[in-house]
């Protein structure tokens, strides 16, 4: 099942409640309309250029210029150009197209998609958290971490080196110039990006116009370049260039880099203005840039040093190199606006110890910044910059993390249909299949780059899978060793209404993860400080397998006995749990709740390593290491700082 967002040193909560799937058609699960949002339809789909297709958007800059080159022993002929455009348009067409736009964006989590949505989706129709899927959720999450430190890095590398066709007097400054850039990025991400964020679908709307006129510009001069789209010319390449073509197709990959963009941020724009998106803008525009940059390369062989920059006369040269970064820039603000969402979701499934979330805007819940995982990709991303120094190099470590995440993504959604949609075999077998083949097939590709960068990717992601797997495995632990020791709820009740101690005035909560066991807080306090509040709170924070629940549903309160109540409090993985907020909904059902008179009681646990609890010693100290880095739970449950009580006890994991 789901794992729980508070499981680790300060205030564990339960488990989650589990609700069934329901398949695409189902009117709560369309993603046809996202969460909370009234904006016209063609408003969200300008929005969803800027957000969704950002990434997708800049691969022109470098994904035809690897092709070739990779291609090019002795020049490229005509048939190996036509060969190599075929192959990129069509890698569009079947991943994009047909597995994003067409299927993938149906299988939402009421409304919401992503790699933890599906993993969601997966866990509730196999009847809670299995093994397999965990770990398929966590190398998956893992990867995109990679994609979301790649992508700045080589979005904005490739766009500012089109400075030394200006004047080679940049040639020395390109590092630093990306450098700058990255770092500017990063630095306002703590501002938040409302103010700027209305621009980035206009922009990148007419960044995606100049890609289609480009290209129109010189396919006119040679209009022979459309028989790319005969995927003939695709297959005979691969055929005739056996061990080179496999390499060429790890460098095509690049072209639909940025396609789980359109999954992952399904709640925010809705299925269909994403798909309007990509129909009638963003595949026409990619299509006819890497066409005209074809038609480029044939007229002019010496383009194939970079065929983007070149399709410009020099007075148009400046300008494009602008926009280009512009565009960059707004590709990496939606990748790293990603691994914040994403970060947050993990923390909900209990992937992740909490950290600081700080809300940068008052009307969208969804506009959030995390100050480490912040800085943690700032560092990252200008260490790729120094290690690679060129796009070139960093082409290399780049398909490997998305065609990772794009697998992982095949394989829950095969669970998916087995398990939740209830699919027959051969069904699922004649849908899933053609996509993985094709992915397999990018995978082994991109494999071939291991030592010139391909490690990359792979380092990162088994780090944040193991980092992952740690906390998983040591809060599991934890609650095991808790509930050997906890005293049924029912049993403390009635022995204290039996022999009351001392009662105070006013209210006091006690958060735990089980509703059925006395929080340790209360019994510390009984056995500390010998009295009782008039009024006691039991308090579960469970976190649902939906994206968002409505206030009317948040609650479930049980009266116990006159002095006891317990309270369940439900949050959706994407929602930021607000528990002042949910307590004082209390009282349309009847409980009274003044925050001037009650004290939240929290566990602060100590936590020692134990080579005998299951893990090994390196594993608990990077389990205690990650407990020492969560954030408050006072902040992270939104609780006013001066009504909390904090108890601690020793444990060992």
């Amino acid at each position: 099942m789901i794992a729980t967002p508070a499981s680790g040193p300060g205030i564990p909560t339960s488990e989650d409640d589990r609700r069934p799937g329901t398949p695409p058609g189902d009117p709560s699960t369309t993603g046809d309309l996202p969460s909370g949002q009234r904006a016209g339809f063609w408003g969200l789909t300008i929005g969803s250029v800027g957000v969704v297709y950002g990434d997708i958007g800049t691969s022109p800059l470098y994904a035809l210029r690897e092709a070739l080159n990779r291609a090019a022993e002795d020049g490229v002929s005509r048939p190996e150009v036509l060969g190599v455009v075929s192959l990129l348009l069509w890698a569009l067409i079947l991943i994009v197209t047909a597995k994003y736009t067409l299927f993938l964006l149906r299988a939402d989590n009421r409304g919401e998609g992503g790699i933890l949505s599906l993993l969601a989706l997966v866990q509730t129709a196999m009847g809670g958290r299995i093994g397999t899927t965990f770990l398929l959720g966590a190398v998956g999450a893992a990867l995109f971490y990679g994609d979301a430190l790649i992508t700045p890095a080589i979005s904005v590398l490739s766009a500012v080196e089109g400075l030394t066709l200006v004047t080679p007097v940049f040639e020395p400054y390109i590092l630093g110039i990306s450098i700058a850039i990255v770092v500017g990025l990063f630095l306002v991400q703590a501002r938040g990006t409302g103010a700027v964020a209305a621009w980035f679908g206009p922009i990148t709307t007419l960044w995606f116009v100049v890609l289609g006129a480009l290209g129109l510009v010189h396919i006119a001069e040679d209009p022979g370049v459309l028989a790319a789209f005969n995927p003939v010319y695709a297959v005979r390449f691969l055929i005739e260039h056996g061990f080179v073509g496999a390499v060429v197709l790890g460098a095509v990959f690049l072209a639909v880099t940025g396609a789980e963009a359109l999954y992952a941020d399904l709640g925010h724009f809705g299925r269909r203005p994403i798909q309007a998106a990509w129909t009638f803008l963003v595949f026409p525009a990619l299509a006819l840039n890497y066409l005209g940059q074809g038609a480029l390369v044939l007229a002019d062989p010496g383009a194939l040093r970079n065929p983007f920059f070149m399709m410009v006369p020099d007075w148009g040269l400046l300008p494009l190199v602008v926009l280009a970064t512009v565009a960059t820039i707004i590709a990496s603000q939606a990748v790293i606006t990603g691994a914040f969402s994403l970060t947050r979701q993990a923390i909900q499934l209990g992937l992740l110890p909490r950290l600081e979330i700080r809300h940068t805007s008052h009307a969208h819940s969804g506009q959030i910044y995390l100050p480490l995982v912040n800085w943690l990709l700032l560092a990252g991303v200008i260490g790729l910059i120094l290690l690679f120094e060129t796009s070139a190099g960093l082409a290399s470590a780049y398909g490997i993390a998305v065609t990772g995440t794009m697998l992982v993504t095949t394989a829950l959604v095969w669970l998916l249909l087995r398990h939740g949609w209830n699919w027959p075999v051969p069904l699922i077998v004649a849908t899933i299949t053609p996509f993985a083949a094709i992915e397999i097939a990018f995978l082994g590709a991109n494999l071939l780059k291991i030592l010139d960068g391909g490690y990359v990717p792979i380092l990162l992601a088994a780090a944040m899978t193991v980092v992952m797997w740690t906390w998983a495995r040591g809060t599991a632990i934890l609650a095991r060793k808790a509930g050997r020791s906890q005293v049924p709820l029912a049993d403390f009740v009635a022995a204290i209404e039996q022999r009351p101690p001392a009662i105070v005035p006013g209210t006091a909560v006690f958060l735990t993860s089980d509703p059925a066991s006395t929080p340790g807080a209360l019994l510390h306090n009984l056995k500390h400080n010998h009295v009782l509040h008039e009024s006691n709170v039991i308090l579960t924070v469970r976190t649902a397998d939906q994206p968002r629940i409505p206030d009317a549903d948040r609650l479930c309160i049980a009266h116990l006995a006159a002095r006891f109540v317990r309270v369940e409090m439900r949050f959706g993985y994407m929602e930021t749990p607000n528990v002042t907020h949910g307590l004082a909904a209390c009282r349309r059902q009847g409980i009274r709740f003044d925050i001037m008179s009650t004290s939240f009681f929290l566990g602060r646990r100590t936590i020692r390593p134990d080579a005998r609890s299951g893990m090994p010693v390196w594993q608990d100290r990077l389990f205690i290491a990650l407990a020492e880095v969560a954030a408050d739970p006072t902040g992270f449950y939104r609780l006013p700082p001066n009504r909390v009580v904090e108890l601690g006890s020793q444990v060992t994991v």
